[in-house]
């Protein structure tokens, strides 16, 4: 083969040669893994703020409810008349008192399997929500002071714990079926009444909704 012949032979193999050596040497960054961009819900700080819960009307939360009803819908909307009641350490509490802080009022008795059952939803509830902007007062009707007491300190109750004196005004003196609870809003007009048993994520969707 010619001079002239082999020249553009040799140029091609060393182009060819320069090509494969620039690729083994940029191959390790090509492969490289690259880190996976995580979603803004994958990665967002743990101890940053919460979404706020939705707020949902009183309508939906009465059309959802299985375990209790609404009563005493006349009141709905109504001013709460205006009570003083006594608690098991003696403390009295009078209801417009606690104007401009919601209140939910439980009546319920220490035989009630229902309202034994929604005690712990009453505990977790005063937890999770101030004394200032919530009171709970759980009102027991025709049982012994003392036994009332004592399954309240049994049972770790840390909420208000009331005593009925056989003188409340309508429509609290008109309650039949327990556990009731009436929800007064801090302007002092009752929101909702309802007889049954509620679940903690069910009386505080009533707290919240409009």
């Amino acid at each position: 083969m010619s001079e002239q012949k082999k020249q553009p032979i040799v140029l091609l193999i060393i182009l060819v040669a320069i090509i494969l050596f620039a690729a083994v040497l940029l191959a390790p960054e090509i492969f490289k893994k690259r880190p996976v961009e995580k979603l803004p819900s994958e990665s967002a700080d743990v101890n940053s703020k919460p979404v706020a819960a939705v707020k949902m009307r009183l309508e939906d939360i009465i059309l959802r409810a299985r375990t209790w009803g609404p009563v005493y819908e006349s009141w709905f909307g109504r001013q709460a008349p205006d009570f003083t009641l006594s608690d098991i350490t003696g403390r009295q509490h009078k209801l417009s008192d606690y104007r401009g802080k919601d209140v939910v009022i439980v009546f319920w008795a220490t035989w009630c399997g229902p309202c034994k059952m929604e005690i712990p939803n009453l505990i977790a509830l005063r937890n999770t929500v101030s004394t200032d902007n919530l009171a709970i007062l759980a009102i027991a009707s025709g049982e012994p002071a003392q036994q009332v007491i004592n399954f309240a300190s049994a049972n770790r109750m840390n909420y208000a714990v009331l005593l009925n004196d056989g003188n409340l005004p309508s429509p609290f003196d008109k309650v039949n079926y327990i556990p009731c609870s009436f929800f007064i809003r801090p302007d002092g007009k009752i929101k909702l009444a309802a007889s049954g048993l509620m679940s903690l994520g069910e009386i505080k969707a009533i707290i919240q909704a409009d």
